[in-house]
């Protein structure tokens, strides 16, 4: 298949092209996806590296990708995450997929191939973190943690200024909530020297909070970041 680049698609391409996806599914694996808390109502049961080489091969086109997510399939709107061109989407287009979510890895997968690239990437963190639906609330606890490790010009300040959102955030009782504030927080406390011991801190304070959450958020983020081998990597840099 020649990459498109927006160019507009051919009649009947995304037809084509979740067809050839459910050629590749592999209905198997959807057990052990739902054992990983994935939504597989309507998933074929691919793998992402399987997915990425078909990215690969299409190329990015923004039509392809809203017709691709329309379709509602998993998988698809995945490849649509990894198809979209970051140039072509609006506040309102992210924030209609983030109410689309109804699995963390597809709120992730979002977070990495696309929103973390969006010149208004910052912004997302700050309208979603308070979201009534929990996949878009992890998503902005998504786009810090991979913010914190792609964006390699970010300053400091910018995460710094993120940590009382997730304290805000770490009473959440949802598992996909509090397994994104931690993923956040963790990928924050590891970005920098100067960083790591703002995020020790503030998983010290959320420790003393009174909630099964914010004591599962803070074992876990001071597991990792007093780890020796977080410690001996931030040593170097």
């Amino acid at each position: 298949m020649a990459a498109m680049r927006n160019s507009g698609i051919p009649p009947n391409t995304s037809e084509i092209i979740i067809e050839r996806l459910r050629v590749l599914g592999d209905p198997s694996v959807l057990p052990q996806m739902a054992r990983f808390g994935i939504a597989t109502q309507t998933a074929l049961g691919l793998k992402i590296p399987t997915l990425r080489a078909f990215a690969r091969e299409i190329g990015n086109n923004h039509d392809l990708a809203v017709s691709l997510w329309q379709s509602g399939i998993h998988e698809a709107r995945i490849l649509a995450s990894m198809l979209e061109d970051p140039a072509d989407v609006t506040p309102a287009q992210a924030d209609a997929w983030a109410r689309d979510f109804v699995s963390w890895d597809l709120c992730d997968q979002c977070c990495l191939n696309l929103f973390r690239k969006l010149p208004f990437s910052r912004e997302l963190v700050t309208r979603w973190h308070t979201a009534q639906h929990p996949f878009t609330k992890r998503a902005a606890f998504a786009l810090m943690a991979v913010l914190a490790v792609h964006d390699k010009k970010a300053a400091d300040t910018t995460f710094i200024a993120w940590l009382p959102l997730i304290e805000r955030a770490a009473d959440d009782p949802d598992n996909a909530v509090k397994k994104g504030v931690s993923w956040a927080l963790r990928q924050i406390g590891k970005r920098s020297r100067s960083l790591h011991p703002e995020a020790v801190a503030t998983a010290t304070r959320i420790a003393g909070r009174d909630t099964p959450s914010a004591r599962w958020i803070s074992a876990d983020v001071l597991r990792e970041l007093r780890s020796p081998a977080v410690r001996k990597r931030l040593a170097r840099d």
